[in-house]
């Protein structure tokens, strides 16, 4: 699970160094699998219910799931990447939201709590805590500062497969839910909103988009539950 969590970061990190004003959504892609393959991984995404592309590029009000293709990014725009990576038959899976300069004050915001959000949700993976102290968590800091939790998209475990149980959501209550214990990976991802939390899928079948047009955000890491604390799978910096 390691090994594939560095893969996916560094693939990751290599589409991040990429964004640009002026780069296409697809040369980003292209990217991110050079660098998954060059390491001896697979991306995990390519042909996963019939997706197309290594990684998922979400623009603006774009939550997640947008497919890579001939846009061109802007100054200003917020790109969400997330990607997943198959090594030796376990999966490591991770994103990120960058702001193609300059930022605006409140997409930095937003990018910044998203961020915190998943922060605080990862210190939730200690033994004897329950899964909704992760949602929890989550919840309350987006929530205090006046930004909408996705609902309908939530975190999830995480093995040989990408999606496996249980479902993480981005909020609910402290102290319910299955108990962690050392060995438990999840793939948790905060997706929050500058606005509403509802959501809506366009014609493409998989980009997911906020109703009322709002930015959003979208942070990810793989993380194991130890007997010493927390361990961030994806991270490589």
């Amino acid at each position: 699970m390691r090994q594939a969590g560095m893969v996916a970061g560094l693939a990751l990190k290599s589409a991040v160094r990429a964004v640009a004003p002026g780069v296409s959504t697809r040369e980003l892609d292209k990217t991110a699998e050079q660098s998954i393959r060059k390491s001896g991984g697979i991306p995990t995404f390519i042909g996963y219910r019939g997706y197309p592309a290594t990684i998922c590029v979400s623009v603006n009000e774009e939550v997640v799931h947008g497919i890579p293709g001939t846009r061109r990014l802007k100054p200003g725009d917020v790109v969400g990447i997330d990607i997943a990576a198959t090594v030796d038959g376990f999966v490591g899976d991770t994103a990120v939201t960058v702001i193609v300069p300059p930022a605006t004050k409140e997409a930095q915001r937003l990018v910044d709590i998203t961020k915190g959000c998943l922060d605080a949700a990862i210190d939730k993976m200690r033994p004897g805590n329950r899964l909704g102290d992760i949602g929890a968590a989550v919840q309350a800091l987006a929530e205090a500062n006046n930004f909408g939790v996705i609902r309908d998209f939530v975190g999830h475990g995480i093995g040989r497969q990408m999606h496996e149980e249980p479902a993480v959501p981005n909020y609910g209550t402290a102290g319910t839910g299955m108990r962690l214990e050392p060995g438990v990976v999840l793939a948790i991802e905060p997706m929050i909103t500058a606005g509403d939390w509802r959501v809506r899928v366009l014609n493409d079948g998989w980009t997911v988009v906020t109703e009322d047009g709002s930015l959003a955000a979208h942070f990810e890491h793989s993380i194991a539950v130890t007997e010493d604390g927390p361990l961030v799978l994806t991270r490589v910096d």
